[in-house]
């Protein structure tokens, strides 16, 4: 793992989100950051300056500090203009859905987790990325489970200036609204590297589907139960194909679909994230 120096110079991009639902977490946030190293701060109105100033880093690491959102934004785009290897990200959780940075890692609280920005380590991490250039960085489930409250969706109707911005989010990530919980038992198709681990005839509770380490991604597909519990089927490889009907699925803050056909590959090692040393 790489450690950084404190004379690092951060570039800080605070989501607009996040400064709407809890703007003294942001400030507390950014005054760490810029008392422990040479930080420029951005805070970007919409959906172009957010990406405009990810590109325009320059030397800087980047820091986001915003939801769970806001980092698979950052890491889709520096994915589709091929810059992930060469960049390290960091994030500040604020607002919103933020049970994905917590479990690769970062600490919960403001102050906590822009102290691992400054005194942390580089965590390199395998990402999933699928047949239409979406990622995933925690977790993926079919059927989706419901969303976790994002406040800033519920008041958008008073708020027309994050309109074009959670357009992005959507595009970039491809997910709709959220689907309702517990939908019916799905029939799909389950291949892991060419091999069939469950087919159609055989109604499923969900799948997860979550990044392993080295290179390889583990699967867990859960038979409907009838009387005694089924037992969940394992596979491990690394690439999962799911195949049925019109089917949906939740990836990290936000649910894609609906989809016949879709293709995950690992990419190992592909993205770095700052954590506690």
């Amino acid at each position: 793992m790489a450690t950084f120096a404190t004379s690092d110079q951060l570039l800080v991009i605070i989501d607009p989100a996040a400064r709407e639902t809890d703007n003294e977490s942001v400030r507390i946030a950014k005054d760490v950051l810029s008392a422990g190293a040479a930080a420029k701060v951005c805070m970007p109105d919409g959906p172009e300056e957010f990406a405009r100033a990810l590109s325009r880093r320059g030397s800087r690491r980047p820091v986001v500090i915003g939801d769970d959102g806001a980092l698979v934004r950052a890491v889709t785009l520096l994915h589709r203009r091929r810059e992930l290897a060469g960049c390290v990200l960091s994030v500040v959780p604020v607002g919103g859905a933020q049970s994905v940075a917590h479990t690769l890692g970062v600490p919960a609280g403001a102050v906590a987790a822009a102290r691992a920005v400054l005194d942390g380590v580089e965590r390199r991490m395998d990402l999933l990325v699928d047949d239409s250039d979406g990622v995933v960085l925690g977790a993926l489930r079919i059927p989706p489970v419901a969303a976790e409250p994002q406040a800033p969706e519920a008041d958008s109707a008073i708020r027309p200036w994050l309109r074009p911005y959670q357009t992005l989010v959507r595009s970039l990530s491809a997910r709709p609204a959220p689907v309702v919980s517990r939908p019916g038992p799905a029939r799909l198709r389950v291949e892991v590297d060419g091999r069939t681990v469950v087919d159609l005839d055989q109604p499923l509770e969900g799948v997860c589907v979550t990044p392993g380490d080295r290179g390889v991604a583990e699967v867990e597909v859960r038979p409907l139960s009838v009387g005694a519990e089924a037992t969940p089927l394992r596979a491990s490889g690394r690439t999962v194909t799911v195949a049925g009907a019109d089917f949906r699925y939740r990836a990290d803050a936000g649910v894609a679909g609906p989809v016949r056909r879709r293709t995950w590959r690992v990419l190992e090692g592909a993205w770095g994230l700052t954590v506690p040393a």
